[in-house]
């Protein structure tokens, strides 16, 4: 079995346009949740979400590739350039027309795996309402067929695997390549998935994380709907663990991390962020929308189990952490049911306070701060966090915090009672 390193860190979030400038704003405690701008959310319950603020698609596409496909693919692609370009895989990812000149042999062979869970689903809402409002000025006598036309990209622009085929499309990839839609953990999955293709030899470089665009008036009202979004006016709105919380915020954006054999990286002499070392994927099979602690804790239990650790070995972990009064009592709970007293010790954050919630996009994120910690010692704070919820327990980190680290745990769970652990440490 080979070892599997990440060389290369992308990322496209409410914090910021790159994944350092995510990562500065994610050290300093800043939020990037504020009133939605991408649509009149006046009438609505819910006015807050964690949108992008100054993301170029124009950087990474062309003209008639942004017209034709969903912000989800645009995100995707700007991600995945970002951590290629942070691999040493091609020189400069904003130069569209020279990057393939410029590119790594090696990505001929690579592959990438990319999750989503809502994909398109702005670009087919647009659609909807579009064609809604054409036929609603054509009088009932004429022939439909003078009204509004379906786009012939609308389909294949919105559908879940595009964001992974267009990365490829953008970089020569030839290799394998997968669209994962798995909930909210479907970024973390394409991360699993692409270290396990690796570790069995199928593949040398995978280019993995979550892209999402949900910020649109149908999923605001769908997630509203179902109980779980906050009602928060402010950028304090995200409140993991605490006892005031009332729901997430949701955000837009994308991850995307470069996964790499071992053996390879260090004879190119990449630079290494840390190595995965477990994986853990588990089925609550319980409830649709309610978490299972014993479902999550079974999960971290079989990360730990293959990475050959135990719970005094873990330094730090990325929480899920959402700020749902469930999901967050859920987590602490599983916590504790898998590492036992252990759990009351280890420094637990969560970066969603800052970002919202980002779907899939939120898995392959944390799992980057939690690689980041590691490589210089900085765990980022759980914000907003003022007055804890009594079952919520655990050590939560307020407050950046200097520490050496050398093992990180990533939770990540979804709708349908979808649970998924990374472990990583230092090399």
């Amino acid at each position: 079995m080979k070892r599997v390193v990440v060389t290369g860190i992308g990322a496209v979030t409410p914090l910021g346009s790159s994944f350092a400038a995510s990562w500065k704003a994610a050290k300093s405690g800043i939020s990037g949740i504020g009133r939605i701008q991408r649509f009149d959310a006046s009438g609505l319950k819910w006015k807050v979400a964690g949108e992008l603020k100054d993301f170029d698609a124009g950087l990474y596409l062309a003209q008639n590739e942004i017209m034709h496909l969903d912000r989800f693919v645009h995100y995707a692609v700007g991600a995945s350039l970002k951590a290629v370009e942070d691999a040493g895989l091609i020189q400069d990812s904003a130069d569209s027309d020279s990057k393939l000149e410029t590119r790594n042999s090696k990505l001929d062979n690579a592959g990438v795996i990319i999750g989503s869970s809502r994909g398109g689903i702005g670009t087919i809402e647009q659609a909807i309402v579009k064609r809604q409002n054409t036929e609603s000025e054509i009088p009932k006598y004429k022939s439909q067929t003078l009204g509004f036309k379906l786009s012939p990209y609308l389909m294949p622009s919105t559908s879940i695997n595009m964001a992974a085929s267009h990365v490829a499309r953008k970089l020569g990839i030839q290799g394998y390549c997968l669209g994962i839609s798995n909930a909210c953990s479907s970024g973390a999955n394409a991360i699993g998935e692409a270290y396990r293709t690796i570790k069995s030899g199928y593949a040398d470089i995978i280019i993995a994380g979550g892209s999402e665009a949900p910020i649109c008036r149908l999923c605001i009202e769908g997630y509203g709907a179902t109980g779980v979004l906050s009602r928060g006016t402010d950028s304090n709105s995200s409140r993991p663990f605490d006892r005031e919380r009332d729901g997430f915020v949701l955000a837009e954006g994308a991850s995307v991390l470069v996964l790499e054999d071992y053996e390879a990286a260090l004879k190119r002499g990449a630079r290494i962020y840390g190595e995965i070392i477990g994986y853990g994927n588990t089925m609550d099979a319980f409830h649709q929308t309610r978490p299972s602690p014993e479902g999550e804790a079974r999960a971290i239990t079989m990360a730990l189990n293959e990475a050959g650790l135990s719970p005094r070995d873990i330094d730090y972990i990325s929480a899920h952490g959402t700020s749902t009064p469930i999901g967050d009592k859920a987590e602490t709970e599983a916590i504790k049911l898998a590492l036992g007293r252990r759990a009351y010790e280890i420094p637990v954050s969560s970066v969603k306070s800052m970002t919202g919630h980002m779907l899939s996009a939120s898995g392959a994120f944390e799992a980057a701060i939690a690689l980041m910690g590691i490589a210089e010692g900085v765990i980022t704070p759980t914000i907003n966090l003022e007055n804890n919820d009594p079952e919520c327990d655990l050590n939560y980190v307020t407050e950046t915090k200097n520490t050496e680290m050398r093992v990180a745990v990533s939770n990540s769970f979804g709708f349908g009672g979808v649970n998924v652990i990374l472990v990583f440490r230092k090399v």
